[in-house]
């Protein structure tokens, strides 16, 4: 970009700037710490960054325009000026009609997408009647035992007007199906439906460890919705790669791009092994990313992942459509940042995370409420989040250009560091066998939780300050309006279920779920035989069950 008398007279100039101006003023105040360095990775921050920083960057080769190779800038060529990233606010209360309420509510206050949050036994593939459900019914998000629920969720909501994220990974593919069964009833062309199912069983192994199944089978279930979708829902993202959970984990941002695209090579490895062609399933990739506090990092994160992905896609796979190597991404606030103490502070957290992920060009945002570092939030605070995003689309500019910080002597410096230390971490990977074999030896989870107790040690000796915990604390009165889920609700949820058992045919729903037993046991796609069984409505927990007996369940520690 600069030639090399130019970068000799920029040498010349700031090592002159350094001895006239900079160090006198050292000597004289000094500075306020030794040595800066990046919120996670420990990179030194120069105090100066100037042309020589970027001097082997090739603007054509790295940077680029947006809309094309290598992305670095955008997947789109009109980024937000085209249209904005969708406002996703995650929602999911207690019960069917309870979410219904609130998802009715977010779209009339301007939501454009919805994002649904499930259970902690939904999540498991229990129905709320389940021994295994006690106590958690509702508690995490909305209970779905049945079609008769999600039909309620979505009553009076179109499904060929909404975008719909589900967060849900082992039992996906029984969720997805419930999905599509209301999309027909509702008269819904499938190819119209859009949306997102996380449906990434990697990261659980990593780290939230809501998983069924082992690995295994788990990932013939992602390959078999991948093939399903690419001929019956083409809109409809198959998969949220989720490098979110490893970075709440405790991980650092090249950590957090490393482990989520090497999650994505073993999807894609998985499928092109299932008979898939590369390009018939990947332009439905998606993935998902935690937004943190250091705004350049963060920035820096996702432009190198995105680059990193086009490059992956492009010497591993051979892809040929350029969608197959366009990295598509939701973001959310960084909900461990959250603090219980001085909780409007994490307002203001939230605002410069959801800055970093604009900046960073997001294609989907969740901004998180105040208040869920005690509870769910409750209707003001989601409000509050949600109009973060509208004044930060329509009061600060920042959607208004590409990239704004491209060409930042800083940004693209740390672009390159990231992608360059993410890029050896999945070095490292292939030479362990790949991501399986990493997570199975346990290296992977070690890598995060190094990082995560270094963190903890640095934020208890005060090095890390936390504002209004470690630092500016004050004292607090009076309790929090909290947002409580209703001990009523679980008796609520399992009268409903049963009263679905009673009403349907019981023989229609047994031969359903045979008829998905032999698909299971055989090789065909099960995603027709689940459509099937939750259409005589077959609840979630017998779907799923039917998946335990052909396939057993994982018990962490066994072999992968």
């Amino acid at each position: 970009m600069f030639d090399p008398d130019e970068l000799a007279e920029i040498r010349e100039s700031k090592a002159q700037w350094e001895e006239d101006d900079v160090q006198p003023t050292v000597d004289r105040f000094g500075e306020r710490k030794e040595t800066f360095t990046t919120d996670t990775e420990g990179h030194e921050v120069d105090r100066l960054y100037t042309p020589e920083d970027i001097s082997d960057v090739d603007y054509e080769e790295d940077i680029g325009f947006p809309g094309q190779e290598p992305y670095t800038r955008g997947v789109y060529p009109t980024g937000y000026r085209g249209r904005l990233w969708t406002m996703r606010q995650y929602a999911g209360m207690g019960t069917a009609a309870e979410t219904n309420e609130r998802f009715n509510y977010l779209l009339d206050q301007g939501q454009t997408g919805l994002s649904m949050a499930f259970d902690l036994p939904t999540q498991m593939g229990y129905d709320s009647d389940h021994a295994m459900a006690a106590g958690e019914v509702g508690k995490t998000g909305v209970a779905i035992d049945s079609l008769d629920d999600m039909e309620t969720v979505f009553d009076g909501i179109p499904l060929d007007e909404v975008s719909t994220s589900m967060t849900i990974n082992a039992p996906a593919s029984v969720l997805l199906a419930m999905y599509i069964a209301v999309g027909d009833k509702q008269g819904v062309d499938r190819e119209e439906l859009r949306g997102t199912i996380q449906n990434d069983v990697l990261k659980e192994y990593i780290a939230r460890n809501t998983f069924i199944y082992p690995p295994e089978p788990s990932m013939r279930l992602i390959t078999d919705i991948f093939e399903f979708c690419a001929a019956e829902t083409p809109k409809f993202n198959t998969i949220s790669i989720s490098g979110y959970h490893i970075r709440e984990a405790g991980s650092t941002a090249a950590q957090e791009i490393a482990f989520t695209l090497g999650d994505g090579i073993e999807y894609v490895e998985a499928a092109i092994e299932a008979g898939l062609d590369v390009d018939e399933f990947a332009p439905q990739l998606s993935f998902f990313f935690a937004s943190y506090n250091n705004i350049f990092e963060e920035v820096a994160k996702f432009r190198a992942a995105r680059r990193l992905w086009a490059k992956i896609m492009d010497e591993r796979f051979d892809a040929q459509n350029p969608k197959s190597k366009q990295l598509k991404f939701h973001t959310q606030t960084a909900g461990s940042t959250l603090t219980a103490q001085q909780i409007e502070n994490n307002v203001v957290r939230v605002s410069y995370q959801a800055l970093a992920a604009v900046l960073g060009g997001t294609q989907s945002l969740h901004t998180n409420g105040k208040d869920e570092a005690i509870g769910l939030p409750t209707e003001e605070s989601v409000r509050t989040a949600l109009r973060t995003q509208q004044i930060l689309a329509h009061e600060s500019g920042a959607a208004d250009t590409i990239d704004p910080l491209a060409g930042s002597y800083y940004v693209e410096s740390l672009t390159d560091e990231l992608e360059a230390e993410a890029r050896a971490l999945i070095e490292e990977v292939d030479e362990r066998g790949g991501m399986r074999r990493a997570i199975e030896e346990q290296w992977v989870q070690r890598q995060i939780q190094d990082v995560a107790f270094e963190r903890q040690r640095e934020q208890e000796e005060g090095e890390r300050i936390i504002v209004g915990v470690n630092e500016y604390q004050v004292e607090e009165e009076g309790e929090q309006d909290i947002e409580e889920v209703d001990e009523a609700v679980e008796q609520a949820q399992q009268d409903n279920v049963a009263t679905v058992r009673e009403e349907r045919d019981e023989e229609a729903v047994e031969a359903k779920l045979n008829a998905l037993r032999g698909a299971a046991e055989g090789d065909e796609n099960v995603m027709p035989y689940i459509i099937d069984a939750v259409k005589a409505y077959a609840t979630t927990g017998e779907v799923c069950d039917v998946f335990r007996d052909v396939f057993g369940e994982y018990q962490p520690g066994s072999s992968m």
